[in-house]
């Protein structure tokens, strides 16, 4: 039977070997992964809309957290605000003509920590063909071996605001509101 030196010994180099192994590249995962946003319909109602997550990565040392790197790819065949109307309409050329511009990016630039699993994440923005800086405050939710897959996984929320008109977006401002909402969760996993 094991002593529990040697039990503590053998979590305390797991451990070692888990930051060690550090920094890591996650796969975002498209099932759970959320792109909302929502907006002011002439002060009426606050619609809620989601991107879909074509693919994305997130490079992330615990030790290092400021050197974290994270870029995705948003298509925006993946539109969708549960009124199948609207979607069209959001597509069209006076929003954001997705024939055109078939694809939404976001690549970090910095990332600043703020203690307590607290970031504040600067990255380009690249939506209607235009790129834009938009500032993330994230928080980290969990790190660590995922119980489903067994891989080492992780997990972010994100909130953010950004102006359409900034983007070249501006059909109906004020009366549809100029400022976007953006809330976001995502996990990924390191493949092997």
């Amino acid at each position: 039977m094991r002593t529990f030196k040697a039990l503590l010994f053998a979590g305390l180099l797991g451990a070692a070997a888990l930051v060690q192994a550090a920094p890591a590249t996650y796969t975002l995962d498209p099932h759970h992964t959320m792109v909302l946003f929502s907006w002011s319909h002439f002060g009426f109602s606050h619609p809620t809309a989601e991107l879909g997550l074509g693919q994305g990565t997130l490079v992330f040392d615990p030790q290092h957290p400021e050197q974290a790197r994270v870029e995705v790819t948003l298509p925006m065949s993946g539109l969708d605000t549960h009124v199948p109307a609207l979607d069209e309409h959001l597509a069209k050329p006076d929003f954001l003509d997705a024939a055109k511009y078939p694809l939404v990016t976001y690549k970090s630039t910095k990332v600043e920590p703020l203690g307590k699993d607290r970031f504040r994440v600067t990255g380009d923005l690249t939506v209607h063909g235009v790129t834009r800086p938009v500032v993330l405050d994230a928080t980290l939710n969990r790190i660590g071996k995922h119980p489903m897959s067994g891989k080492p996984s992780i997990g972010f929320n994100a909130t953010g605001t950004l102006k359409r008109s900034d983007f070249g977006v501006s059909a109906y401002v004020p009366n549809v509101s100029d400022e976007i909402s953006l809330q976001i969760t995502t996990e990924g996993s390191v493949e092997k």
